[in-house]
C-alpha cells in the first residue's frame, strides 16, 4: 500500500515523448505563466474579492465601497491600486471624485466561473 506522498511512476521512461511534445508546444511561455500565476494572486484576497464583488452592482468611489464594507478609505485605496495594476478595474475622474468599476466583463466571468467551482 502506498503512502500519500509516494507517485506513481510509468514503467518506461519517455514513453509517451508524442504527448510530452504536443503539450509542451502548446505551454504558454514562461512569462505568460508569470502574469496568470500573478493575476490568481491578486484574487487570493478576500478583500479585494468583496470590491470585486461592490463593482458588479455599480460604479463607486473609495468613500461608497469603505462605507459599504466598513473599512477605512486607505485600506480601500490600497486593494484598489492593486485590482489596477493587475487591470481588473478601470477609473475615472468626475471633478476631484473617482469614480472605480470593473475593467471589462472578463472579470466577472473569472469570478462567476470560480464562484461556480466552489458552489458545487
Amino acid at each position: 500500500m502506498q503512502d500519500r506522498y509516494t507517485v506513481e511512476c510509468c514503467d518506461f521512461i519517455h514513453a509517451h515523448e508524442d504527448v510530452v511534445e504536443r503539450v509542451r508546444k502548446e505551454m504558454p511561455n514562461e512569462d505568460t505563466l508569470y502574469d496568470l500565476t500573478e493575476l490568481f494572486r491578486i484574487f487570493g484576497d478576500s478583500t479585494r474579492i468583496r470590491i470585486l464583488y461592490v463593482l458588479f452592482e455599480s460604479e463607486m468611489c473609495v468613500c461608497d465601497i469603505a462605507l459599504l464594507l466598513g473599512m477605512t478609505q486607505s485600506a480601500i485605496s490600497h486593494q484598489l491600486r492593486a485590482l489596477k495594476n493587475a487591470r481588473l478595474v478601470k477609473s475615472r475622474r468626475d471633478g476631484k471624485t473617482v469614480f472605480y468599476s470593473l475593467a471589462d466583463d472578463h472579470v466577472k466571468t473569472m469570478i462567476n466561473q470560480g464562484l461556480a467551482h466552489v458552489c458545487e
